[in-house]
């Protein structure tokens, strides 16, 4: 952790000097670079089995998870599997490559801690980003691939993508995001609407019986509260694992794109908490939590509206691996005042 307070604010001012998509393209050809290089010597206190989560079937060593987006390609999950995040999520991967939209695509407002992009589902494939992750250290830690279609598959045809998708990595990974609610790829969020969402559940449940691995699907903070009950019974009936809330939310005044980082934290909260509410009934499913979360005391409001999950973005890349460190000593130090031994009696506590 001392290196990485040392080192993260030198790094981020050459970073933030040049622009936001370069820097972003070298900070993960150095993590690239320097991942398969890092030892496990390092200590951290989710080795102790009583942060734990149980979810969808998976056993979690700590609630901290990345998001995806920053890991686009599956290149550096050996160096991010050595910080403190007990799940890391790629992607988001199409069938095909993807070039994505036209540069400028990426923003950064640095004194909200936020960023906007448009950058629409580039990435290098299902091929290349299958044959990263097979060759990524894992480090015994939970991996994530969030799916999308296409830009040239029709809307009518999105569902043959996802199962696509969902056959080709189930094997490899430990769960599976679909994600139709990014706003950089046209029309892609109808596909939230119910019956497009329910075609794509259908075919990716065929191919689900044959590999069972969890599936959750990421939802828009945009999204009316009769949308969102609507998401909620189509997971229910088709036994998905979980929901994702949230992705980027679009502030027509900023631009085109979808702003992630502080700005979206609060539409994103009242999107989560609309969930966690309308999941209660019903604990097998997992509500993780991401959209804006900087502070350590969003962590503990997450927690005690029910949900335990949380994935970074934004506020990592604004505030470095320290932040997650910092984090982690907090919660430790949450644990030992009130005496749990589980994560469950921790919550229960708050």
């Amino acid at each position: 952790m001392k290196f990485f307070e040392k080192a993260f604010p030198l790094f981020k001012n050459l970073a933030f000097s040049v622009d936001p998509e370069r820097a972003h393209e070298l900070t993960i050809k150095s993590m690239k670079m320097v991942g398969p290089w890092l030892s496990d010597d390092h200590e951290s206190i989710f080795k102790d089995d009583c942060f734990r989560i149980n979810a969808m079937g998976l056993s979690f060593q700590g609630p901290f998870g990345l998001a995806a987006g920053l890991d686009k390609n599956a290149e550096a999950v050996s160096f991010l599997t050595h910080l403190p995040f007990s799940f890391v999520e790629v992607g988001t991967v199409t069938p095909l490559p993807q070039i994505g939209n036209s540069k400028p695509r990426l923003w950064r407002y640095v004194e909200e801690e936020s960023l906007r992009n448009s950058m629409g589902f580039n990435n290098l494939g299902s091929d290349a980003i299958l044959k990263n992750i097979t060759l990524s250290d894992r480090r015994e830690k939970i991996l994530g691939v969030n799916l999308g279609k296409n830009k040239i598959t029709p809307n009518q045809d999105a569902a043959q993508d996802y199962a696509f998708l969902y056959e080709k990595f189930a094997p490899h990974v430990d769960y599976l995001v679909i994600n139709v609610s990014s706003p950089n790829t046209p029309g892609l969020r109808d596909l939230l609407r119910d019956s497009g969402l329910r075609d794509i559940f259908t075919a990716v449940s065929l191919k689900r019986s044959l590999r069972p691995r969890p599936v959750l699907v990421k939802v828009s903070p945009d999204m009316s509260e009769e949308e969102l009950s609507a998401v909620v019974a189509l997971v229910k009936e088709f036994e998905i694992s979980g929901i994702i809330a949230t992705n980027t939310t679009i502030i027509k005044e900023l631009g085109a794109g979808g702003v992630s980082g502080k700005i979206l934290f609060e539409k994103s909260k009242k999107t989560r908490n609309f969930l966690l509410a309308s999941l209660r009934e019903t604990p097998q499913i997992e509500l993780i939590g991401v959209g804006g979360f900087s502070k350590y005391d969003d962590l503990v409001d997450f927690w005690k509206n029910g949900g335990r999950l949380v994935q970074l973005y934004s506020a990592f890349i604004f505030q470095g691996p320290a932040l997650i460190y910092n984090w982690e000593k907090k919660l430790n130090e949450d644990f030992k005042k009130v005496g749990a031994t589980s994560f469950e009696e921790f919550q229960q506590s708050l």
